[in-house]
């Protein structure tokens, strides 16, 4: 990871991946790496402060992660153990829960796993990529903004967020998925644009580098 402008931006290429690893199992771990590293920046006196998630604190946006991803993976017969304690250390938290799930994809025929989905037909892996990656990538935006960290998207994760946009459909902007989208300036930037679809707004996250920003989006995922 590096520390840009005042901000964590992600260095995914040829961070911790070894050969023979699953499609899968790469996807999760180029998302869950710069979360981490957002997530051990926090201050520990900013894990209360207010997210661009109504309602919810940097550290309930966390909880958030590992319940879901949970509650996706359990009824294909993942048994990720005791929910770590995102209340006494929401970063260790999730590198403990992040190292869980990946010990569970490196086993190829998790990801393989076909089942009947929200959107028909698909896998383990389809899915955990689609939603719950994307999820990573959304949310780490969210912490870095609520605690001041501060974090920049790069092209392919912009790339990725969109492709989950486009797969979201109408439903993107469903009840308990995200708020409406925000109105920006024609000539406005990628990265604000796409979080300006996502019910964001991107200045509060260029303020996050000074100090903490609150926003009045709602939860994504």
């Amino acid at each position: 990871m590096a520390r840009v402008s005042g901000s964590i931006k992600s260095e995914s290429a040829g961070c911790g991946y070894a050969p023979g690893m699953n499609s899968t199992l790469l996807r999760y771990r180029s998302a869950a790496d710069p979360l981490a590293a957002v997530l051990d920046a926090v201050a520990p006196g900013a894990w209360s402060s207010s997210s661009p998630c109504a309602g919810w604190s940097a550290a309930d946006v966390v909880a958030h992660v590992l319940t879901t991803q949970r509650e996706f993976l359990a009824p294909h017969g993942v048994d990720l153990g005791p929910v770590p304690d995102v209340p006494a250390d929401p970063a260790a938290a999730f590198r403990a829960h992040a190292g869980r799930v990946e010990a569970a994809l490196g086993e190829d025929a998790l990801p393989a796993t076909g089942f009947d989905g929200y959107f028909g037909p698909t896998t383990v892996g389809e899915t955990l990529v689609r939603f719950y990656v994307w999820d990573l990538l959304v949310h780490r935006w969210d912490v870095a903004t609520a605690t001041g960290v501060g974090t920049a998207f790069t092209d392919e994760e912009l790339d990725r967020v969109e492709e989950g946009i486009a797969g979201f459909g109408d439903a993107l902007h469903a009840d308990g998925v995200c708020g409406p989208a925000v109105a920006v300036p024609a000539d406005a930037d990628r990265s604000t644009r796409v979080l300006a679809e996502l019910g964001r707004r991107a200045e509060l996250g260029r303020r996050a580098g000074a100090g903490p920003a609150a926003g009045g989006g709602r939860d994504v995922g």
